[in-house]
């Protein structure tokens, strides 16, 4: 690249932290874990086209590279620390970075992120990024550990992404006075918010826990999966927004909801005695906590219909939610 790339992210998101050692600047990073955490570390690609749609603004782009790995260690339960960065852009476009810069940072600020190294290179707009975090030994959430008695429980509401991009996908008006609901439903597509001060409250109280990235249906089943166990939701407690449900009908947003990705809402699963201080811990953080069905013995998940009846593979009309 015709400018130093990374060195200008450095010094837009730079986090004065003890534990960086050796940041930017030398073949790699050198990081002090702190005595009595364990390291947690997710990665995720966006590629245009396929991750974020043509034409998302770079400061959009830059936020949700990061928040994307960030909802990954909130789903574990983990404080962040550090973050590496890899950019491919198809030509040198400094106008492009500086703008990618402010969203990335805007994040990385809040979270006390500290970018440690990374890599550019040309081609394709593809975006990856490795965030660290630590846990306590043995205190990381997962998708395992959900049992049966289970409450199960999200963050937020859902669908709402899904929704963006189905707005996105449609030719822009203004003129029907809808306008403010689909910058909204834009917006959570654009800008999720990682969930990560919902995870820590989590972290103790939580037997499995998982990020709604690609859809409650697909999630909540890996929950099921990895525990060995299956779930019960009803559909007519998901938590939708009022800017969803006013610009799309009842069956669109149930669709949105439960098989709409991007989302990033935690999803996870709590002990009945632990369901009331839950519901507290969260409220008080702002973030919202709605409980939607429970976990039962078999597998996979089950959807109770607003007519009382089952929602579930085989049954007409499923195809529209999966």
């Amino acid at each position: 690249m015709e400018f130093d790339l990374i060195e200008l992210i450095r010094q837009h998101s730079a986090q004065a932290r003890d534990d960086v050692r050796v940041g930017i600047g030398d073949y790699a990073a050198v990081l002090a874990v702190p005595a009595g955490q364990e390291l947690a570390v997710a990665i995720d690609t966006l590629v245009e086209g396929v991750h974020f749609p043509r034409g998302t603004e770079p400061a959009d782009i830059g936020w949700k590279a990061l928040a994307v790995n960030l909802s990954d260690l909130a789903a574990m339960g983990a404080t962040p620390a550090w973050a590496l960065l890899g950019l491919t852009l198809p030509q040198a476009d400094r106008g492009f970075v500086e703008a990618f810069v402010d969203g990335f940072s805007q994040l990385a600020r809040a979270h006390r992120l500290a970018l440690v190294g990374g890599d550019t290179t040309r081609g394709p707009l593809t975006v990856s990024v490795a965030v660290h975090g630590f846990v306590p030994p043995g205190k990381a959430l997962t998708r395992q550990g959900a049992r049966v008695g289970d409450a199960v429980l999200v963050t937020g509401t859902l669908g709402d992404a899904a929704a963006g991009l189905d707005v996105l996908r449609q030719p822009r008006r203004d003129d029907d006075g809808r306008g403010g609901l689909r910058d909204f439903l834009v917006e959570r597509l654009n800008r999720p918010v990682p969930r990560l001060a919902a995870g820590l409250a989590l972290r103790e109280q939580a037997h499995a826990c998982i990020d709604v990235s690609d859809g409650l249906l697909a999630d909540l089943g890996h929950i099921c999966a990895a525990s060995g166990v299956g779930a019960e939701i009803d559909a007519a407690l998901l938590p939708r927004s009022s800017a969803l449900l006013d610009l799309v009908d009842d069956a669109t947003a149930l669709r949105f909801a439960l098989g709409g990705g991007d989302d990033y809402e935690l999803c996870f699963c709590v002990p009945p005695q632990r369901l009331s201080q839950v519901q507290a811990d969260l409220s008080r953080l702002g973030c919202g906590v709605t409980r939607i069905g429970r976990i039962v013995a078999g597998e996979g998940v089950r959807v109770r219909g607003h007519d009382g009846g089952w929602l579930e593979p085989g049954t007409p009309g499923w195809e529209h939610f999966a």
